[in-house]
C-alpha cells in the first residue's frame, strides 16, 4: 500500500534560509475511509504535544552575527507559548561546534526519530559552518530528544570542499526501507544523502547548477514501492544556462543509491509538497507557484501558462503501474471558487503545507502567498486553505472545492493587523501543539515588525489561536533582523 506522507514544504524556508529574504482534471477517485489522527512528528519531550521549531540563522549569538540558534517552542494544552522555550545554538551543551559569526545554524530544521525511543530528535543545517580552512562547508546536527528536552547529540554531515553549504535544505524519512530515518541533505549545486545519520557520512544523489539557492525538497512514495521517494526541485539562470527541472529520486537496492525515475523539465516550483488530494491512496506532488522558467520547447510544464499569474499551483497526480503525473490540476487565484485575484507578485504558493485537516480522508493544501497586497498594504501576505476532494483540489467544473477560505491578518479572529512587509504566509508547518488530534498550522510572518518576524498557531487551520514573536519569548537581541520564522521546521 502507498504510504500517505505527511510533509510540507520546506522550500520556502530553506531558500530564505539561503538568500537572505530574497486544470484540466484528475481521474475520480473513489473516497477513502476517515483518516486517524496524524501521529506525533515533532514532540521532542515526550508529553503528547507537537513542538513547534524555528531556525533562526539570523541570530546572533553573543557578538557573533549570523551565528544562529534554533527557538524551541514546546507545546501544551494552550498550545505553543505558555508552557516552555528553549534556545539552542552551538553553545548549548549538548551540541558539537562554536558559535561562529555567519555560521547560520538553524538555516534548516527538521523533525525526525533518529534513534529508536519515542522521542523525536531535531535535525539542524548549519550551512555557513567552516570546517578546518573550508569556508563555509556547512555542517548539520541532529540533537536527541528526552523527557527533559533534548540530551546528546552527533553531526550527521560536513561539507567537503569550501562553499559546499552542507545543511540549507533538509528532508527525512526511510528511504531505503530498512526502517532507519535517512536525511536528503541540500547543499550548494549538490544535494546528498546520509543514510546512517548516527555517523557523518554521506553519497551523492544529485549534481548540478542550481544558482546558489538551497533545492526545495519533499517525500512521498511517487512510485508506488512502498517507500518514500525524494522530489527535488531547482532553478538557475545563466549560470552559464538557464535551467529548471523537479525530478523524482528512489532508492535503488542493488545500486545502494538513489536514481532519478522522473522529471518535470523547465518547471520551476518554489515550493513542493506530497499529500493525497483525491483520496486514491496514492501520494500526489504539488509544484507551488510553478512557471516555466527555461524555453526548450517544451509544452506548459506547469499547467496552463495563462494560470502562472500571481503564482500558480500545479498538482501531478499519484497512480497505479507508474502512472505518477499523468492527471493532473493547476490552479491560481483567479480560479472560480479561490477567495482572491491573482495580480503579479502575489507569491501564490511559495509556501505550501498538507495535512488532512477534516479527517476525510483526503489532504487538504494550504497556499501561502507572502506577496499579497491587503489593501495598500504591499506584501502583507495571506494564505490559502483548499480543500481536497474525490476529483483533487478542484470540483468537476473546474471550481475550489466548498470549504476553500483565506486568511489574513485582517480576517476576523486573526490576531494582528496586515502591514506592508509583514509576509504573512512566508512559510508553513503542521504540528498537533494542543493535543486535541487535530492538525494545527503554523503561519510564519518574517517581516512582520521590521523583519522581527513571528509565527502564527492557527488550531484546526481555522482563526484563532495566538503569536509568538522574539519578544514574546523574551530572545536577546540581535546584530541582524531576526526574520523569525522564515526557516519553519517541519
Amino acid at each position: 500500500m502507498p504510504l500517505r506522507a505527511r510533509t510540507i514544504a520546506v522550500a520556502t524556508a530553506t531558500t530564505l534560509a539561503a538568500t537572505g529574504l530574497t486544470l484540466p482534471f484528475a481521474a475520480t477517485a473513489t473516497a477513502a475511509p476517515a483518516a486517524a489522527p496524524a501521529p506525533l512528528t515533532a514532540d521532542f519531550n515526550g508529553d503528547g504535544y507537537d513542538d513547534l521549531f524555528v531556525g533562526v540563522p539570523s541570530g546572533s549569538v553573543g557578538d557573533k552575527a549570523k551565528a544562529g540558534f534554533v527557538s524551541v517552542v514546546f507545546g501544551g494544552r494552550h498550545g505553543p507559548g505558555p508552557h516552555s522555550v528553549r534556545r539552542i545554538t552551538q553553545a548549548t551543551v549538548e551540541v558539537p561546534g562554536t558559535p561562529e559569526a555567519g555560521d547560520r545554524f538553524g538555516g534548516s530544521v527538521v523533525a525526525a526519530h533518529i534513534d529508536d525511543d519515542k522521542y523525536a530528535d531535531l535535525v539542524i543545517g548549519a550551512p555557513g559552518e567552516d570546517i578546518d580552512a573550508k569556508t563555509d562547508a556547512g555542517s548539520v546536527t541532529v540533537l536527541y530528544g528526552t523527557g527533559d528536552g533534548f540530551s546528546g547529540a552527533n553531526t550527521a554531515a560536513r561539507g567537503t570542499k569550501t562553499g559546499d553549504a552542507y545543511g540549507n535544505a533538509l528532508v527525512a524519512a526511510d528511504f531505503t526501507g530498512d526502517t532507519d530515518v535517512d536525511l536528503a541533505i541540500g547543499g550548494k549545486d549538490q544535494v546528498v544523502a546520509n543514510t546512517h545519520p548516527l555517523v557523518a557520512r554521506t553519497q551523492p544523489i544529485m549534481a548540478d547548477r542550481m544558482g546558489g539557492r538551497a533545492p526545495t525538497m519533499t517525500t512521498g512514495d511517487y512510485d508506488t514501492d512502498g517507500r518514500p521517494d525524494l522530489a527535488l526541485g531547482y532553478y538557475t539562470k545563466n549560470q552559464p544556462y538557464t535551467q529548471s527541472h523537479v525530478r523524482l529520486y528512489g532508492w535503488n537496492k542493488d545500486e545502494g543509491s538513489m536514481l532519478n525515475f522522473w522529471n518535470n523539465s523547465n518547471s520551476a516550483a518554489n515550493a513542493l509538497a506530497s499529500g493525497d488530494f483525491n483520496g486514491d491512496g496514492y501520494d500526489d506532488l504539488a509544484l507551488g507557484n510553478c512557471r516555466e522558467n527555461a524555453d526548450e520547447n517544451i509544452d506548459d510544464p506547469c499547467g496552463p501558462e495563462e494560470l502562472t499569474k500571481g503564482g500558480g499551483i500545479h498538482i501531478r497526480f499519484g497512480g497505479a503501474n507508474g502512472s505518477f503525473g499523468w492527471e493532473q490540476q493547476t490552479f491560481n487565484q483567479d480560479t472560480a471558487g479561490m477567495p482572491g485575484v491573482a495580480e503579479t507578485g502575489d507569491g501564490f504558493g511559495d509556501a505550501l503545507a498538507v495535512a488532512d485537516i477534516d479527517a476525510d480522508g483526503h489532504d487538504d493544501l494550504i497556499a501561502g502567498a507572502p506577496g499579497e497586497a491587503i489593501g495598500s498594504a504591499a506584501k502583507a501576505g495571506s494564505v490559502t486553505v483548499l480543500k481536497g476532494g474525490e476529483m483533487g483540489l478542484l470540483d468537476p467544473a473546474g471550481a475550489a472545492n466548498p470549504g476553500t477560505v483565506a486568511y489574513q491578518q485582517n480576517s476576523p479572529g486573526i490576531p494582528g493587523a496586515a502591514q506592508a512587509g509583514d509576509l504573512f504566509g512566508g512559510a508553513l508547518a503542521f504540528g498537533d501543539h494542543n493535543g486535541d488530534g487535530v492538525p494545527d498550522l503554523s503561519v510564519a510572518a518574517p517581516g512582520e515588525n521590521s523583519a522581527a518576524g513571528g509565527v502564527w498557531d492557527l488550531p484546526g487551520a481555522k482563526a484563532g489561536g495566538s503569536v509568538v514573536t522574539p519578544n514574546s519569548l523574551g530572545l536577546p537581541a540581535s546584530l541582524d533582523p531576526y526574520a523569525y520564522g522564515a526557516v519553519l521546521g517541519h
